[in-house]
Parts: C-alpha cells; structure tokens; sequence
C-alpha cells in the first residue's frame, strides 16, 4: 500500500478483513491506495468530499455511509448518483476503471481497475430490489463496461437521464450531463470539463494512482448526475401529482374549511 502525497487533504489506510470481499480478475496494475479530496468546490457555497480508492475496506467503509445517508429519505428518493470511466480504448479489452457512486455531498470513486475484489456490500448495493434508484447519463455503454468487470445494476433501478429528460419546449435529448447539469441545476456546471484534456486525461483512468484532477472531476460528474436527477424528479412527480389531481376533478369540489 502506498500513500500518495496530495496538495488537498488525503490518508490511506488498510485493514485484513476478508469475509466482506468477493474474488475477481481486472486486467491492470494491482496498487493499494487512498486519496481523500475535501472542499472541492461546486455551485455557490456547496463543497463536496471525493474519497478515491482501490482498497476494498476503505470503499466498503464509504458505501456504508453512502447508505447511512439514504436510511432517512423516502424510499421513492433514494437516488443514488453514477458514472463510469474506462480503460484506454487503445490498450482493448476496454472495461470499467472508475467506478463513482454519489450521495449528497459525498462521493466515492472507486478505482476498480486496480482493484483485485469487490466488497460484497458493493455488489448487494447496485442489485437491491427496492432501496436505492442509480440515476447515470447515457449509460449504455456504462452497463456493458461494468458487465465485462464482473459488476452489473439493476436494470429496473437504473435511470438514464438522458432519455428520462428534454430540452424543455423542444423536446430536444440533452448531448451531454454537462448540458443538463447546467440547466437544472446551476451554469457553474457548463465548465465541469473545462479542467481536463479530455482526448489525453481520458487515457489515463487505469492508471496508478488517479491524478487528482481526474478524482475531482469524477467526483462532480457523479454530483452532478446525483443532484440533476434529484431535482428533475422532484419537479416531476410534484406535476404529475396534480396532473393526478386535476384527473379526479380535486380543484372542482367545493372549498370547506373545516
């Protein structure tokens, strides 16, 4: 395990707890680390934590309170936002290297490209029935990465925004999170890939240990995912609960005060 220097605040850490794992192969360099951004910035005065790791306890650690701070919402709002990056296309078989999961103002990256086990708590996460609704955009080819990595969600709680959400008054499909992100929840998010080089920093998702700039901007991707879809739902299902409304003639019915 190696503890990687960072000019933001960071730590590694590692533990022998093994009944929690569950055994897999990812082609790649196999490294044990952690880096932990605090305070990056988003919209306003929001700020967000980034916990980058490929070390299983640490990641287990992380969805535990991922999960924690879903227990209180309502079933219908727990969402969970993801993304995935890949592997160099020109180094195949192309899989998953990143994996983001984000809650709130949390957001764990998991680095599972040069991992060697899932943490079974993972795995139980992304195939609940009933707990949790992954929102993601685009995530076709985000499914088929997984898949290759031996992880898959469940389709019946897996989001695509990009289909669940048009351009208002156009009816437009959005090309990009950046688009959506922008509109639904603050311009700040027009520049989300303005910090990277994203013909050469995309080639560099497999590699040992993440650059920092690469963990940031993976962390507020998975923001961004997390925090559009919870705001589109909320507005949606605030309308289609009036719609539901207006169809049994509510407004119509006499007023009584008492």
């Amino acid at each position: 395990m190696v503890e990687q220097p960072s000019a933001k605040h960071h730590h590694a850490e590692t533990s022998d707890k093994s009944s929690n794992l569950v055994d897999i192969h990812v082609p790649g360099e196999k490294r044990e680390y952690t880096t932990t951004l605090t305070g990056v910035e988003l919209h306003g005065n929001e700020t967000l934590e980034i916990v980058c790791t490929s070390i299983l306890e640490k990641a287990d650690d992380v969805i535990s309170r991922l999960w924690r701070k879903l227990g209180g919402k309502s079933p219908n709002r727990r969402i969970v936002g993801i993304g995935v990056h890949y592997t160099n296309e020109e180094e195949p078989p192309q899989m998953a290297a990143v994996l983001q999961l984000c809650v709130e103002e949390l957001c764990l990256v998991y680095h599972i490209a040069v991992a060697t086990k899932w943490p079974k708590r993972l795995s139980k996460m992304l195939q609940h029935e009933k707990l949790f609704t992954f929102a993601g955009f685009s995530v076709e080819s985000d499914k088929e990465k997984l898949k290759l990595s031996g992880l898959e969600i469940n389709p019946n709680k897996f989001i695509n925004i990009q289909r669940k959400w048009r351009v208002p008054y156009t009816g437009k499909e959005y090309d990009s999170l950046t688009d959506v992100a922008a509109s639904v929840i603050h311009p700040f998010y027009k520049g989300m890939k303005k910090k990277i080089n994203t013909q050469e920093d995309y080639k560099l998702w497999g590699t040992t240990p993440l650059p920092d700039i690469l963990i940031e901007y993976a962390g507020v991707d998975a923001y961004a995912t997390y925090k559009s879809w919870f705001i589109i739902d909320y507005i949606t299902d605030g309308s289609g609960y009036a719609k539901e409304r207006e169809a049994d003639h509510y407004y119509d019915r006499p007023f009584c005060p008492f």
